[in-house]
């Protein structure tokens, strides 16, 4: 257990140390907070988060070992400097028309004003979350050759919609449309060219993937010399974008703690990184294969995470909410799968006293 977890409890201490200096050189005395919060946001992150790191799991497992590294060393630097902190500075720069290095300065000189920018702009970035994980949703149950079902009276109608091309985006736009008509009229736009953005990328990355992964035995391939490497590349900025997605509601909710940039991206980017210590522990200890209904847990947790995401552009929902709500389907998916596993053990040993 030790060993998957190594430099995630490293990236802890230099963390907290950060945190604790950087609390220190904006106000005498307040290292000591600035280190408490950043270590509450990383236990919220990664409490939060198991999900994200079953789907994660499902996507690095079929990745060459290369690409498993990659996303624990550039991964987790895209994951801390780009979703945490470059990403929503980029977001108030493009909403608020500001430049980034000005936006970049507010955020470092002055929180507050940070914070009401951000919070300005929070419908439109929740948005394209959301419809990216909708998509991601939709997609996993909508599967005609998906045989294993966890809550079959609804799984199994589910996957024959498989059957209807297109179905997915235009459950997805009707989504939108219906979360569009709730927003005020001065941010319609925005939120409906979000959303959109959300499921076109969705589907660029999704399509691919799948392309690659189809003609990875190719060798002479339009898109690189070797078609692994390629799908290896085009998977790491999938999970980096499932990643993004998942972080968006984190990021925006880390401000009821702190307004500090500098501390919410060391508290999340510390979660970041158990996060990923624990993908990659599911993926070599093939806990997926042994607990068969755990991906589907983490779906219905991320169908429930998208709807409260599109809900949250008109209406407050802590970030405990989605949280326990997430936890409650990954749990009860964890039990079914104990469950089952136990009743099948019965059987074989059934069949062993049988045969003898």
């Amino acid at each position: 257990m030790t060993q998957y977890f190594l430099s995630s409890y490293i990236v802890t201490i230099v963390g907290i140390i950060a945190a604790f200096l950087w609390g220190n050189h904006i106000q005498s005395g307040f290292g000591i907070q600035a280190a408490f919060i950043a270590l509450v946001l990383a236990i919220l992150e990664t409490s939060l988060s198991f999900d994200n790191a079953v789907v994660n799991a499902m996507k690095l497992e079929k990745m060459p070992k290369i690409w498993e590294r990659r996303f624990l060393t550039w991964g987790i630097l895209i994951a801390v400097f780009g979703m945490r902190f470059l990403f929503p500075i980029l977001v108030v720069s493009i909403f608020a028309q500001i430049s980034m290095g000005e936006v970049l300065k507010i955020a470092l000189s002055d929180a507050d004003k940070y914070a009401f920018y951000l919070t300005q702009t929070h419908a439109p970035i929740v948005t394209f979350g959301g419809m990216f994980l909708v998509m991601l949703f939709f997609n996993y149950f909508f599967n005609h050759e998906k045989d294993i079902h966890w809550i079959h009276m609804i799984e199994k109608p589910l996957s024959k919609l498989d059957h209807f091309r297109g179905l997915q985006v235009i459950l997805s736009l009707i989504m939108l449309i219906i979360t569009a008509n709730f927003i005020p009229f001065e941010s319609k736009t925005s939120v409906l060219t979000a959303g959109i953005f959300g499921v076109i990328t969705y589907l660029t990355i999704d399509g691919f993937t799948k392309f690659l992964e189809k003609h990875e035995h190719i060798r002479e391939s339009k898109c690189c010399e070797n078609p692994l490497k390629c799908t290896g590349l085009i998977s790491f900025i999938y999970l980096e974008l499932i990643d993004a997605s998942f972080s968006l509601d984190g990021v925006l909710g880390a401000f009821a703690l702190s307004k500090d940039i500098v501390i919410i991206a060391i508290g999340l980017g510390i979660g970041a990184m158990f996060v990923r210590s624990l993908t990659v522990m599911l993926v070599e200890k093939k806990t997926l294969k042994q607990l068969r209904y755990l991906e589907h847990g983490a779906h219905w947790a991320i169908g429930a995470l998208a709807c409260l995401m599109l809900i949250s552009t008109v209406k407050e929902i802590p970030e405990v909410i989605t949280g326990l709500i997430g936890l409650i389907f990954i749990v009860s998916a964890l039990i079914s799968s104990i469950k089952y596993n136990i009743k099948m053990n019965k059987l074989i040993a059934g069949k062993g006293e049988n045969n003898a």
